[in-house]
C-alpha cells in the first residue's frame, strides 16, 4: 500500500467517525408556548401580543386568538425551551402590566 493510500483511508476513516458522531447527537426539545383564554382579556389584546411576541400575521394571530376563545387555549408556536420560558415571561409581564388576566404558558412539543 502507498503512502497515498494511506492518507485516503485515514481521511475515509475520519469521515466515518465524524457521520457517527452526528447521527448520535440528539434534537433539542421542542415546547409549545400556549396562550390560555379567560373571560376578560380582550380578543384584539391576545391578536396583539400574537403578533408583537409572536411575529404572527393578522390572519394567524386572527386564527389563533379564535382557538383560545373556542377551544381554551391556542398555540402561539413552539421553540426550544430558553425561547420559549422567554417568551412565556414576557407576555406574562406584558398581560400583567397592561391589566389583563391573560395566562401564557409552555408544554413540553407532544
Amino acid at each position: 500500500m502507498t503512502m497515498g493510500q494511506n492518507n485516503n483511508r485515514k481521511l475515509d476513516e475520519d469521515r466515518n467517525s465524524q457521520l457517527d458522531v452526528i447521527d448520535q447527537v440528539e434534537e433539542p426539545k421542542m415546547y409549545r408556548v400556549l396562550l390560555h383564554n379567560d373571560d376578560y382579556t380582550p380578543m384584539d389584546f391576545v391578536v396583539h401580543v400574537l403578533i408583537h411576541f409572536f411575529s404572527l400575521s393578522p390572519p394567524e394571530a386572527q386564527r389563533v386568538m379564535l382557538d383560545v376563545h373556542e377551544k381554551g387555549f391556542g398555540v402561539a408556536g413552539v421553540f426550544s425551551f430558553e425561547v420559549a420560558e422567554t417568551k412565556v415571561a414576557q407576555v406574562n409581564q406584558f398581560a400583567k402590566a397592561s391589566k389583563h388576566p391573560l395566562k401564557c404558558s409552555y408544554e413540553e412539543e407532544p
